[in-house]
């Protein structure tokens, strides 16, 4: 038995570890089964090329969801390909329905989740599930400031790091150089 867990299904199956010891594994006549064809593959060109592999070598993949043998005729192959496309189609739509929400939550002041931006603390979530509205730090704010007019008068952005640091910042060059970036793309400083 081969589990990828908190693996993505988008991972080609020969880049997972587990999938990558599978595929090591097999031999001719083998029988591979799978819960389901979104785990095993989002690609419609993996689902295809690995298929194919397996049919060179005499293996046989059995997908519980489509009821049986995927790899053994035409008319699997065509259904297979068919099926292996909208996994890929949905995969693209959760990608697009996840940015669509951050860039929502970025209009509305929210935290997107991850690490809190540099500058701003965490309010109270104002409803049952819903993303903490992100709230000014006023100290971190003046630094951010500080930020700007070190960079304006030729930091860099380890010299910027340490003089934030002495200050008592936990902050990397990363973070300036983003906090950098997030200005000028919003035409607030020149970098």
């Amino acid at each position: 038995m081969f589990v990828d867990a908190g693996v993505s299904g988008s991972t080609p199956l020969g880049k997972r570890p587990e999938g990558e010891k599978l595929l090591a594994a097999l031999r001719a006549n083998d029988i591979v089964i799978a819960s389901r064809l979104d785990r095993c593959f989002r690609s419609a060109f993996d689902a295809l090329a690995t298929i194919q592999s397996f049919r060179q070598r005499k293996i046989s993949l059995w997908l519980l969801d489509l009821g049986g043998d995927v790899s053994g005729n035409g008319i699997a192959e065509l259904i297979m390909t068919v099926l292996a496309a909208v996994a890929q189609f949905e995969r693209t739509l959760i990608s697009e329905r996840i940015k669509d929400s951050k860039v929502n939550l970025r209009r509305q002041g929210k935290h997107q989740g991850g690490y809190r931006p540099f500058g701003w603390r965490l309010g109270e979530p104002n409803g049952t599930g819903a993303a903490p509205v992100l709230v000014p730090d006023p100290a971190e704010q003046d630094a951010i400031a500080d930020i700007l007019e070190l960079r304006q008068r030729g930091g860099s952005l380890m010299y910027i790091r340490d003089t934030l640091r002495e200050r008592g910042f936990q902050i990397s060059h990363e973070c300036v150089r983003k906090i950098l970036a997030r200005r000028a793309s919003a035409g607030e400083c020149g970098t």
